[in-house]
């Protein structure tokens, strides 16, 4: 997700953004939904020896963990009217603002919004702290995430959304959170996150050991996973209960906990990317233990026959949600990413799959032998290419490698770097006011590498205004069974995705033998 400084491009984001890749950090989109029940009764720093970070570095987020005791459901709870903010304090802001840069601002849909809504004012009041209030953003990335902050600041992203089958896993999500606030688990992830993001900053400006760098990193990463993963399913105890007592189905959770799963391992059969690297599993492990410890939950809970799962009045608040990237912010079909808002695009090679992350355009070959990066940089405009990729901000640069090149009509410099375990062919081509980066990485150079970074640097161009014209969002369409159809059928008229059968069955809660019926609804990817 590249954006430019003013109109949605975003700058180099290696540079001095520790506090992006700390866990402890979120962002969101469109509608801030403000709920609090009655009280109940009773890059300039971006070196060589970080390059394998600097090409695949993925965001995390805030995560939790013990299962709490959990109570038998209650009798319904009128849901409370919102009747205050939550409250705002400066460091609260910012990660709201950081939320918002890394998961492409806010998803303005008043339909999901009120659906949300009226789905945490009944949490609230079902929760043993209905005075806390809540806001909920709504994120524009199509990541699977969702997360908290310690004010009761909420976060989902509409990829999150668009996974769920019904209101009940919704809700699992949203209880689930919300138990992250009960608990402070928020507020003690955050000190946490504080502390990691020191530590890293220490440790990647003062070594010049590229293994030291990576095991400290490792074993900061390690530390707040492990934290993490206790919290988690103390979160998943608290929010079943919360989500019994409001009369949804407690296993909401279970289900979606599975789907998340499958989601993963589906987008981590094509790429050697960390599939998780932006979504909910990143910061939340969803394990088997976790899926039969929700189970274990839910069953604690009376009356199964009055939970909701409330799957058509769901369908019809996701129906025409976007799924997937934004075009606005630049998205990936296949080999190819394009950016229509900024008029370009360029196409990876046969064997490389592309991700197009908060932080960069992604790329990685098949066995992970090569890797790339396309980002943007800041170069003012009376600095050559060639004097930027000569001023420092890459270490084992070799200056004698640097040539001034003309590629579609684009000014471009390149130039070569040798790493202990990578070596490295950098291009910056300026483009307008911008200037964009290419950074290939190869375990060894040879004339495969150099030929894929050539080829990909060739290939970048301005788009027509017919290409421009046809890029259009994917979106969720919910349709109805008929007679004849099946799995495969109605998958087949899924666009713009790959593994569509596969895809279908995940996003409509379908196992492996499952088979639909006639007058079901179901949901499909169209354009």
């Amino acid at each position: 997700m590249i954006r430019r400084l003013g109109t949605g491009f975003r700058l180099d984001q290696a540079q001095n953004r520790d506090e992006i890749d700390d866990p402890g950090r979120i962002v969101g989109p469109v509608a801030d939904l403000t709920h609090r029940g009655k009280r109940r009764e009773g890059n300039s720093g971006c070196r060589l020896l970080a390059a394998p970070a600097l090409l695949c570095a993925a965001l995390t987020v805030a995560s939790c963990g013990n299962l709490g005791k959990l109570e038998t459901a209650a009798p319904t709870v009128a849901a409370p009217k919102p009747s205050r903010v939550v409250a705002q304090t400066p460091a609260s802001e910012r990660e709201h603002e950081r939320i918002l840069a890394s998961y492409g601002g806010a998803y303005d849909d008043p339909k999901l919004a009120t659906l949300i809504g009226k789905t945490v004012d009944r949490l609230v009041a079902a929760s043993d702290r209905p005075e806390q209030a809540y806001r909920v953003t709504i994120l524009n990335s199509g990541a699977v995430n969702a997360f908290a902050l310690p004010t009761g600041q909420l976060y989902v992203t509409r990829g999150l959304v668009a996974l769920a089958s019904d209101t009940s896993e919704l809700s699992s999500v949203l209880s689930h959170e919300m138990a992250h606030v009960i608990a402070k688990h928020a507020s003690i992830r955050e000190d946490q996150a504080r502390q990691a993001a020191v530590v890293t900053r220490v440790v990647t400006d003062m070594s010049n050991d590229p293994d030291l760098t990576a095991l400290a990193l490792a074993k900061t990463k390690l530390t707040m996973a492990s934290f993490s993963r206790a919290q988690e399913f103390e979160a998943d105890g608290i929010g079943v209960g919360i989500a019994a007592r409001a009369r949804f189905d407690p296993y909401g959770a279970a289900r979606f906990l599975a789907a998340m799963e499958r989601n993963a391992a589906m987008k981590a059969g094509k790429t050697s990317l960390d599939p998780r690297a932006q979504d909910f599993l990143s910061s939340h492990p969803a394990t088997p233990e976790r899926v039969q410890n929700a189970q274990a939950s839910a069953r604690q809970y009376t009356s199964p026959q009055n939970a909701e799962r409330d799957r058509e009045t769901y369908l019809a608040a996701i129906d025409n949600l976007v799924y997937g990237e934004d075009p606005s912010e630049g998205f990936v079909r296949g080999r190819r990413f394009l950016h229509p808002k900024l008029g370009f695009t360029f196409a990876a090679p046969d064997t490389f799959t592309l991700d197009n992350t908060a932080q960069a355009v992604i790329g990685v070959r098949e066995g992970g032998t090569q890797a790339m990066r396309f980002d943007v940089v800041r170069v003012p405009a009376e600095q050559s290419l060639a004097d930027y990729l000569n001023s420092g901000w890459m270490e084992g640069v070799d200056k004698g490698s640097t040539e001034d090149l003309m590629i579609n009509g684009f000014p471009v410099a390149s130039a070569s770097a040798n790493g202990d375990q990578w070596q490295f062919k950098v291009f910056a081509l300026r483009y307008g006011s911008d200037v964009y980066r290419f950074i290939f990485a190869a375990k060894q150079r040879n004339t495969e590498s150099e030929r894929n970074a050539r080829e990909t640097v060739n290939s970048f161009r301005r788009l027509t205004l017919e290409e421009i014209q046809a890029a259009r969002p994917l979106r969720i369409k919910v349709i109805t069974v008929q007679p004849g159809d099946t799995v495969e059928s109605l998958s087949h008229r899924m666009t713009g995705v790959d593994r569509p059968t596969e895809r279908f069955r995940i996003l409509n809660g379908l196992d492996q033998h499952a088979q639909v019926k006639p007058r079901d609804r179901v949901k499909i990817v169209v354009d």
